[in-house]
């Protein structure tokens, strides 16, 4: 089996892609929603980052992390967000999928893919495509016809902030990659 590499560079900032486990679309649930929260909200305690874009869609969630100075390790923190979220969602729904061996040896409960996609952003234009990317990925999926209407986006902040004019409907040219598949 080919050796994956992932970029580890302190204080770098990434684009995040987590799929759900056959991509059952979990989060159309309110106490999903919810409960992920919560687990960002503990792996932040514990493991601080800026969570600077974020996308939740029924079945999987795209977001931009900026991480410390002196920290490069988003893998721990993605385990532990993972992990918390898949054990308080199983106690609360008793909702476990059937495990392969596989999943049982690796202690998984069936709720995310094992795996995530990241991509380490080198410039600020590089952020401000990604950061479209992930307001315009409802409309894309065919969730809704504007960003804006997308209840689960940072896109409200960030044009709470001013960082995006009011009426912005995702007109950025974007151009990401296809092989990611994101």
């Amino acid at each position: 089996m080919p050796e994956y590499r992932r970029s580890r560079e302190p204080g770098a900032t990434y684009f995040f892609t987590v799929v759900t486990q056959k991509r059952r679309p979990i989060f159309k649930d309110a106490l999903a929603r919810r409960l992920l929260r919560n687990a960002f909200k503990q792996t932040r305690h514990r493991m601080p980052f800026e969570l600077w874009a974020i996308v939740l869609l029924p079945d999987h969630l795209h977001c931009i992390w900026m991480l410390p100075k002196d920290d490069s390790n988003f893998s721990a923190r993605w385990s532990m967000l993972k992990r918390k979220f898949s054990q308080t969602w199983s106690e609360a729904t008793g909702s476990l999928t059937p495990l392969s061996q596989s999943q049982e040896k690796h202690r998984e409960l069936g709720v995310w893919q094992r795996r995530f996609w990241e991509h380490q952003i080198r410039s600020e234009s590089e952020l401000f495509i990604y950061r479209d990317y992930i307001h315009l990925n409802p409309v894309k999926r065919g969730h809704v016809s504007d960003p804006s209407d997308w209840q689960w986006s940072s896109v409200h902040r960030h044009i709470r902030l001013g960082w995006l004019a009011p009426n912005w409907t995702g007109d950025s040219s974007i151009s990401i990659d296809a092989r990611a598949d994101i």
